[in-house]
């Protein structure tokens, strides 16, 4: 049975069987339709990739007894593939279960080909809760592992997640040499996002603007770029420049993909509903709070799509601004609480944190 060395390859491997409509769908977030076509496709793929896809799309989905379901049922019949231990760590931290999660990360980093998975995606629930200075240590873990495998673009995409994550806490010249550092290993499409808009939130506009317009020259007809990347960075400098009409324009043309998950999820562990969260804060610039409102909840809405993001977290907290705004103090309160109550344990000095703190006890 063969294993791929990342999820997106996986994914990709499959677009070239013209019978094999999951992947496409995938990607166009036709997500009524998703199973059946993964299902309709059984026998034309080996066993354990059928049922690596299978679980993923529940999780997508949010059915995660589905996702369960399909992995015992694999294991039940033999199989044993290292992306299961992955799969089961993100159905353990999407119940809240720490134990489980704990359980899965110590079989992962046991396993070929799946240590520096574990450890990225470790990471990337350090930084959900904001402890981000145990995010560097453990992306750096990840770093350490793929390099040694001589996967450079993996090493650089656990780099510029941590920029990307640096960036939107507040930690601006962290964000800028985090990316720097991505860029040294790789200057690959999803790395070159990454850092893109790591500089954006950084307020580097000329740069990230620079490479922005990079990647529409270059991969013009690339459908990430052209449906997430782009329209993402065009948004972000847009409400840096302080026209955040411009940035609700510019998010028009992701409108039909923004609830899928762009390449840069599968390994960087980050991309997923940005569209939908920098509308969100455009609509916070122009003070449409019950418009910003919908915006962010859909992130809640979508764990399954999302999952250990950070956006995650930061979407309580931006809710709380939305409805702050309506003048539901209730709600909001309820906004910024449970952004408070996930980052009980976080970095007490991280910028955004001493934001939210100040603003919450406004709302008192």
């Amino acid at each position: 049975m063969s294993h791929f060395s990342s999820p997106s390859e996986l994914f990709f491997s499959l677009f070239a069987q013209p019978s094999v409509r999951a992947a496409l769908m995938f990607w166009r977030s036709q997500k009524s339709q998703l199973l059946h076509h993964s299902q309709v496709v059984a026998h034309a793929i080996v066993i354990d990739n059928l049922a690596i896809v299978l679980a993923a799309n529940y999780i997508f989905l949010g059915d995660l007894k589905g996702a369960e379901k399909t992995l015992q049922s694999a294991s039940a019949g033999g199989v044993d593939s290292p992306e299961f231990v992955v799969l089961r760590y993100d159905l353990a931290f999407l119940r809240g279960d720490h134990a489980e999660m704990q359980r899965q990360a110590a079989l992962g980093e046991k396993r070929a080909n799946a240590g520096d998975w574990i450890f990225a995606r470790q990471a990337s629930s350090l930084a959900y809760a904001g402890r981000l200075g145990e995010t560097r240590k453990m992306s750096q873990r990840a770093m350490d592992l793929a390099k040694e495998a001589d996967q450079r673009e993996r090493a650089a995409q656990f780099q510029v997640s941590v920029a990307v994550r640096e960036a939107f806490f507040g930690e601006r010249d962290a964000a800028r040499q985090s990316a720097k550092a991505a860029l040294s290993i790789s200057n690959g499409r999803d790395v070159q996002y990454g850092a893109a808009l790591a500089f954006a939130l950084a307020d580097d506009n000329s740069r990230a603007t620079a490479m922005a317009n990079d990647l529409e020259r270059r991969l013009p007809e690339d459908t990430a770029v052209r449906f997430s990347y782009v329209p993402t960075l065009r948004a972000a400098l847009a409400v840096n420049r302080g026209d955040a009409s411009r940035a609700v324009e510019a998010l028009q043309v992701a409108a039909s993909h923004e609830l899928g998950s762009p390449p840069s999820s599968f390994l960087g562990l980050f991309g997923a509903l940005y569209p939908v969260y920098m509308r969100g804060n455009a609509y916070l610039d122009l003070h449409q709070g019950k418009q910003a409102a919908g915006e962010f909840q859909k992130i809640l809405d979508h764990r399954g799509v999302v999952q250990n993001d950070p956006i995650g977290a930061l979407a309580y907290l931006q809710l709380g601004r939305a409805y702050a705004l309506t003048g539901d103090k209730e709600r909001a309160r309820a906004g910024y609480g449970d952004f408070l109550a996930l980052w009980k344990g976080a970095d007490p000095d991280l910028p955004v944190l001493k934001e939210a703190r100040a603003e919450y006890t406004k709302l008192q």
